[in-house]
């Protein structure tokens, strides 16, 4: 389970002043046209043609349905049950053959293709996972270099329905609760999905470095991620120019310990077949592409979130040096780190959670299992990761605390407080109260004084001179006028000479 984290990014972020934007901008203007640049250069041409293996993924894929399910005794169709041994284990003699066992037999009908309409009928043995209904819809995958009758056969099964249902009730979910910047979410994971599908892949098929389509790519993807979430501002920025940073840095970690870690990258079936159909293709530099756009994401939480820390505490404490606001947000960043870090091993642990339970079954040594090369891509995927997350937290927190320093000292300094007058101070304002005069005896009614302001005081009654005022206000107090004088006297009333 994903552990939950407190972000403080949802108002929006305080103008800058001009000369910081031009700065920002100054930086991030010619890194944003350097990406646009890579995507123009290294975007792929026409899909690269290749002569299809027959094997695994590479088949050629068809629909089809389930037409007729029906029993079948195991031993009529040449499927042979073994009988199972006693509890006990006592039997030692060798397992027999179930001649009573009952499978399935499903007679399945092409749907798609240029075969569409033939059928071939599948055996499922009763301890199998799969079992078929009929009307189930199933995909095939066809080898034409088999003979006619075992040229299809079930690969998996049709699952588009329940994906889409999910995938709607996601985005539901997402929309319902975060508004409009849910719905930007989902438009920053759309232009994600394009890029990934439209432009790293194809262009790593198409023979360009991994790493490089992959810098290129996760740059775009976290440009257009986080303006499109959190807006066009400086804090946004901010952000970006600490998760750049956080990438070089795991870039060049992932560069030399797969290097020094002697990591070839082909380690499956899967990449085995990559590699064998695309021998051009580094297969090292796949797997530190892969480590760069995994950490690409988290990477995005982590900055935005110290970003947005540094610029709450500015807002509840203008007067904040640059030390202070370091210093608080840091301690908010080492809660993050340690949930995230966590979140990041826990992801990659349970991807692996299959082939570390085949080495638990072979009772191998923990030694032993940590240095064997699929495990250990695995520890260096996510460790380099993990440095680069740990590092981003104190990278991004320094570069917002400078910046919003710098912002209150060239900037146009902290806003106001509502209902305040120019200048600051206290000084004489209107108000309403009831005070007795000496002059013309008790009486009530508003004051008016220089300034602008609410106070409460004593107000002067009907027919006390003219500038005559009463109360207290926030603004500066007005100096009198030339040649006169005020003296306050213990009543809070202004007297000329």
């Amino acid at each position: 389970m994903t552990p939950s984290h407190s972000h403080h990014h949802d108002a929006p972020a305080p103008p800058a002043s001009h000369r910081l934007r031009r700065v920002i901008a100054a930086v991030l203007v010619p890194f944003a046209l350097a990406v646009l640049a890579g995507l123009i250069a290294l975007w792929p041409g026409s899909e690269p043609a290749g002569e299809r293996s027959g094997i695994g993924f590479d088949q050629e894929r068809q629909r089809a349905k389930v037409t007729k399910v029906e029993e079948v005794k195991c031993a009529d169709v040449g499927a042979q049950i073994q009988e199972q041994g006693p509890p006990g284990g006592g039997d030692t003699d060798e397992p027999r053959p179930d001649e009573d066992a009952v499978c399935e037999q499903a007679t399945i009908e092409v749907t798609s293709g240029k075969h569409a309409g033939r059928t071939f009928t599948e055996i499922v043995a009763p301890d199998a996972s799969r079992r078929y209904e009929v009307g189930q819809e199933l995909v095939v995958s066809y080898s034409p270099k088999a003979p006619r009758e075992l040229q299809y056969a079930v690969s998996d099964v049709v699952r588009t329905v329940p994906m889409t249902a999910l995938a709607l009730v996601f985005a539901v979910a997402v929309v319902v609760v975060g508004r409009l910047r849910g719905l930007a979410a989902l438009a920053a994971l759309a232009v994600s999905f394009a890029i990934l599908i439209l432009f790293i892949l194809p262009a790593i098929l198409d023979g360009s470095n991994p790493l490089v389509v992959a810098v290129v790519g996760g740059s775009a993807i976290m440009l257009i991620a986080l303006y499109l979430c959190h807006g066009f501002n400086v804090r946004t920025s901010v952000a970006a120019l600490g998760t750049l940073a956080s990438l070089m840095l795991i870039g060049l970690l992932g560069s030399l310990f797969i290097g020094w870690s002697k990591l070839t990258g082909n380690t499956d079936d899967f990449t085995g077949l990559i590699h064998t159909q695309y021998p051009d293709i580094d297969m090292s530099g796949l797997l530190l592409a892969g480590v760069l756009i995994g950490s690409l994401g988290v990477l995005d939480d982590v900055t935005v979130t110290q970003a947005s820390a540094v610029w709450e505490l500015r807002q509840a404490d203008p007067s904040a040096p640059w030390r202070k606001l370091y210093a608080s947000a840091m301690r908010i960043g080492r809660d993050h780190i340690a949930s995230v870090v966590n979140t990041l091993v826990l992801a990659y642990a349970g991807a692996a959670l299959p082939l570390l339970l085949l080495f638990t079954i072979a009772d191998q040594g923990v030694g032993t299992v940590a240095t064997s090369e699929f495990v250990a891509e695995e520890i260096v995927r996510t460790l380099v990761g993990s440095i680069g997350l740990v590092a981003s937290v104190p990278l991004t927190t320094g570069l917002a605390a400078l910046v919003v320093s710098a912002d209150r000292r060239h900037g146009a300094g902290p806003a106001p407080v509502p209902g305040a007058a120019p200048g600051g101070g206290t000084g004489p304002g209107a108000g309403t109260g009831t005070g007795p005069d000496p002059r013309t005896g008790p009486g009530t009614g508003p004051g008016s004084g220089p300034q602008p302001g609410a106070g409460m005081g004593p107000g002067p009654g009907p027919g006390a001179p003219a500038g005559w005022a009463a109360g207290t206000g926030s603004g500066a107090a007005a100096a009198p006028p030339e040649g006169r004088s005020r003296r306050r006297d213990g009543g809070g009333r202004r007297r000329r000479r």
